[in-house]
């Protein structure tokens, strides 16, 4: 994390979360106010994976490995060419979130956004233009596991606006992280 973070050393933060939660939106306005980069992480899922996820067929974890590897690398190379950098990725499972952390070579902080399935099943069936249906959030919602108290990270409620939500983020990685 930058100067702009309270910390004054360069760091990763990983804006997780299921479908729907608003990873994309959150993670855009922190790389904004931390001047980073941001890593969609959607863009790197394969036409294949992107495929299968909008017929309604969840990815195994045997399709996620390659995926967060392309993660993870993306992150350590804009951590090691000097830049913050916010992703935005799912991380569902802890194993996901330790992987990311081991092939990233960083110790990033996870931003969970979370919210009631009803909030999120209302927020997934606004959205427009995403290969992942509405249909897939039962079984993202089966997978996630929720942070750990010794994992880096925190939550922040899905319903707060996104200005909100990046203000309190914004002070969780001042102060606890």
């Amino acid at each position: 994390m930058d100067a702009a973070a309270g910390t004054g050393t360069r760091a990763v933060v990983v804006v997780m979360g299921v479908a729907g939660a608003g990873k994309s939106t959150l993670a855009a306005a922190l790389s904004e106010r931390l001047d980073a980069v941001l890593v969609e992480a959607d863009d790197l899922h394969t036409a294949e994976a992107k495929a299968q996820m909008a017929a309604g067929i969840p990815l195994t974890d045997a399709d996620r490995w390659p995926w967060l590897a392309r993660v993870a690398a993306r992150a350590r190379d804009e951590h090691q060419a000097g830049h913050p950098v916010v992703v935005s990725c799912s991380a569902l499972k802890r194993s996901y979130r330790v992987f990311l952390t081991r092939v990233s070579e960083t110790d990033p902080a996870f931003v969970h956004v979370h919210g009631s399935e009803e909030a999120l099943a209302e927020r997934i069936g606004q959205r427009t233009g995403h290969f992942m249906p509405a249909s897939m959030l039962a079984s993202q919602l089966a997978t996630l596991e929720l942070l750990a108290d010794d994992e880096r990270g925190f939550v922040v409620d899905l319903e707060l606006p996104v200005i909100d939500a990046a203000d309190r983020a914004l002070a969780s990685l001042r102060r606890n992280v």
